[in-house]
Order: C-alpha cells, then sequence, then structure tokens
C-alpha cells in the first residue's frame, strides 16, 4: 500500500518499442469496452476490473516461484512484491463488494473475464514477462484516472458519499468515520504504487536502468 499524500498520480511510462506500443494498444481497448458497458457506474466498474486486476500478480509469482524452483536460485524479492499486489487487488474487490451490490449478470461477467484473463495473461508472461508487466503497468494508469473521475463525482455530489465498509476502515487503518471519498482515496494510491512497480519490472526485464519509482518500492532484477 503507498503513502496516499506523496503519490504520483500522473506519471505516464511513454511506449518504447513494439512490445509497449502492443501492451498500450491493448490496455486502451479494454478502457473502450469497461467505459462502454459501465459508463460512470463506477462501483460496479470497480467490481468487475479488480478481479481482473487480482490476477496478474498471482499469475507471475507463480511462474518466478517454478523458475526459481527449476534453476535452483533465489527470486530476489519477486514472488512476495507479486503477491502482495495480488492480495491488494483481492481486499479492493472486498470493499467494493459492500459499497456496490453487483447483481447476477455482473457476477456471471467477472467469471467470463477472469476465465479468459487469466488464461491469456499466464500465456503472455510465459512468452514475454517484460510485456506483461507493461500491460499492468498501463492498466493500473487506466485505474488511477477511472479512481480520480469517482472520486470528481462523489465530490461533486453525484455519487453518494456513504460511509466506507468496516473492511476498509480495518485495512487501511482509517478512521471509523471515514466515508467512501477516502477508501477512494487510499485505493488510487494503491494503484499508483502497483503502476511504478510493475512499469520498473518491465524496465529492468527491458535491461534499462532502474527508474525512480522502481527504485522507491526496492525492485531487483531476478536471477
Amino acid at each position: 500500500m503507498s503513502d496516499h499524500g506523496t503519490v504520483d498520480l500522473n506519471m505516464h511510462h511513454e511506449a518504447r518499442g513494439p512490445s509497449d506500443r502492443i501492451a498500450l494498444g491493448f490496455v486502451k481497448l479494454l478502457r473502450f469496452f469497461a467505459d462502454t458497458f459501465f459508463a460512470k457506474r463506477y462501483g460496479h466498474r470497480a467490481i468487475v476490473l479488480e478481479t481482473v486486476a487480482a490476477v496478474p500478480g498471482m499469475v507471475g509469482a507463480t511462474l518466478i516461484h517454478l523458475r526459481s524452483l527449476r534453476r535452483m536460485c533465489d527470486d530476489e524479492g519477486w514472488i512476495r512484491t507479486l503477491l502482495d499486489e495480488a492480495e491488494n487487488e483481492r481486499m479492493h474487490l472486498m470493499t467494493f463488494i459492500e459499497i456496490a451490490k453487483p447483481n447476477a449478470f455482473e457476477r456471471l461477467l467477472v467469471m467470463i473475464v477472469q476465465g479468459i484473463f487469466y488464461n491469456a495473461f499466464f500465456l503472455l508472461y510465459l512468452i514475454s514477462p517484460k510485456t506483461a508487466h507493461r500491460v499492468v503497468g498501463y492498466f493500473e494508469e487506466e485505474a488511477i484516472i477511472s479512481y480520480t473521475q469517482y472520486l470528481a463525482e462523489i465530490e461533486a455530489g453525484r455519487h453518494a458519499d456513504v460511509p466506507a465498509p468496516a473492511i476498509a476502515i480495518r485495512y487501511w487503518h482509517l478512521p471509523d468515520d471515514a466515508r467512501l471519498r477516502d477508501v477512494v482515496i487510499a485505493v488510487r494510491a494503491d494503484e499508483a504504487n502497483h503502476r511504478d512497480v510493475n512499469h520498473g519490472f518491465a524496465d529492468e526485464l527491458a535491461g534499462h536502468r532502474k527508474s525512480k519509482q522502481a527504485d522507491r518500492t526496492g525492485i531487483r532484477k531476478p536471477v
């Protein structure tokens, strides 16, 4: 989880080369479908998208774990970082389930989307881990935009600023009187951290120098 007051919400990784452009194009396509289907139903959007967002960390951690066993080498901390990311995204989902109750169709949509995305991302990570992490980095950039728009709707009074669910208060150590606005700010900060971590991983796998955001998260390249 990130420090809510110090995160950079505007950082964007400029696409370098075909791999980055493919990753960015894929994420923009997902964004188009999400915008078309959910419009400004941000709570319901969060429920579906967080079920997808929790997949990459688990996939990456699993494949790095297996590689570490095969090669009998240390993972340099990547496994724990990715597992923490997956757990954090799952907690986002558990929180928004309390805020925007998913209907039967959305639950079915989650099953379909997650099944397709898991297998697609698994194959992508096998083929090109760098591209896979870049996809996640761009995905998180879009998540920051969505949560910023959600926050604007709340502050404008177009979405009710309901009390924060108890699960969110416990997880983010929020005050007892925290509201939805506080939750969205906390979630957005988490997404900014995941953005930095995954762009940092992709940069290292591409052989570039570690960026400032990667250094802040203590990322090291695996053997």
